[in-house]
């Protein structure tokens, strides 16, 4: 099944992929006890870093916490990787 917003899909795909980088590179522990210990629920982990499902804000403020990020880092790291002409919405 195609997804029908590509730009979403493709921040999705991103945001996953540096959870996961960070998790496993820089924290080191695997999804099941990163989540378990920072009360993130670990099926809803492992499908936002394969990004099957949309990240709530209230948990991706406690995945950036815990990945030691402050949210606005996160977010600035996620705009470093995409490039000043992304956007989500169409002009």
């Amino acid at each position: 099944m195609q997804y029908k917003d590509e730009k979403s899909l493709h921040l999705r795909k991103l945001f996953g992929q540096v959870v996961k980088n960070i998790r496993e590179n820089q924290i080191g522990l695997s999804g099941n006890k990163f989540a378990n210990e920072y009360g993130i629920n670990d099926s809803n982990l492992g499908k936002i870093e394969r990004a099957e499902i949309d990240c709530k804000f209230v948990t991706f403020w406690k995945i950036a916490e815990a990945l030691g990020v402050k949210p606005s880092e996160f977010v600035k790291i996620l705009e470093d990787i995409l490039g000043d002409d992304f956007t989500l919405i169409d002009e």
